[in-house]
């Protein structure tokens, strides 16, 4: 069993338990609910934003504990105060450390679009998703047969939420793809091995519809790559690791996207000239 075999396996067994705990009417009398969505799609397109989606989260199952202590508050708070586009909040505890009073807590303090990182195999979770406060869910190719991802997708805009659907390979693209996905988001790790390259995203571009915003997930560290992912084509990048293993990750956040804002500006000025 690889690592995500582990975890849709525990997937299962929480969506079992946490149903007959908390039935779906309840989910519903929550008070994020009936609340308006914030849109993934049009904050990572705005020009005006850095199309950053800021992650915050604990630990990994690959390297263990990333960063135990960071409170939610501080962190989305800097997150968006330094020019993130949207926020990115794991909720599951089991394996990364997270719940989902960390999603409710940054939803508190920030008018901003928050994806629940999770790994969605149910219905239940998607009305989770809403009753907690999230604007958007995630639908991992590598873990769902494609009617699941449809029938997913599908459901959640029933409830207004927005769909980013993660893939791995060309492979998982083309058989994925469907009319309820908002954003399209290529994993550079593999969550079998959880190995990084870069290159995966830069070979996919090209294949993504245009009609989906792209966005490249998991091993950036340089803000010059930011650069060369936008020449090939994508909209958004997620974010994560390279902040959460800093002592400050708002700060570390701050920086990268400050280091990236000269960089485009320099690329702009270049292309103007």
């Amino acid at each position: 069993m690889n690592i995500l075999d582990k975890i849709i396996a525990q997937k299962h067994k929480e969506v079992a338990e946490k149903s007959s705990l908390v039935p779906v009417k309840l989910l519903e009398k929550s008070i994020f609910f009936d609340g308006d969505v914030v849109s993934m799609k049009k904050y990572v397109t705005d020009s005006e934003k850095s199309g950053i989606i800021s992650e915050f989260k604990r630990k990994s199952p690959s390297k263990g504990w990333i960063n135990g202590n960071a409170s939610v508050e501080a962190v989305s708070i800097g997150y968006m105060q330094a020019g993130a586009s949207a926020l990115s909040i794991l909720t599951d505890t089991e394996f990364f450390g997270g719940s989902n009073s960390d999603l409710k807590e940054a939803r508190k303090f920030n008018f901003c679009p928050i994806l629940r990182k999770d790994f969605v195999v149910d219905e239940y979770q998607i009305l989770e998703a809403k009753s907690i406060g999230a604007d958007c869910i995630l639908l991992i190719a590598a873990a769902l047969e494609p009617n699941r991802i449809k029938e997913l997708a599908s459901f959640s805009k029933t409830i207004g939420l927005e769909v980013l659907m993660e893939v791995h390979d060309g492979d998982e693209l083309e058989r994925s793809l469907c009319d309820d996905l908002d954003l399209v988001g290529v994993n550079n790790r593999n969550l079998k091995t959880f190995e990084v390259s870069l290159q995966t995203s830069l070979d996919l571009a090209d294949k993504i519809p245009s009609e989906f915003v792209k966005i490249s997930e998991s091993g950036i560290s340089d803000p010059a790559t930011l650069i060369t992912l936008n020449k090939a084509g994508f909209d958004g990048f997620l974010i994560g690791e390279n902040f959460m293993k800093s002592s400050r990750p708002e700060q570390a956040a701050y920086n990268f996207i400050k280091e990236y804002k000269k960089l485009l500006a320099k690329e702009s000025k270049v292309n103007v000239g």
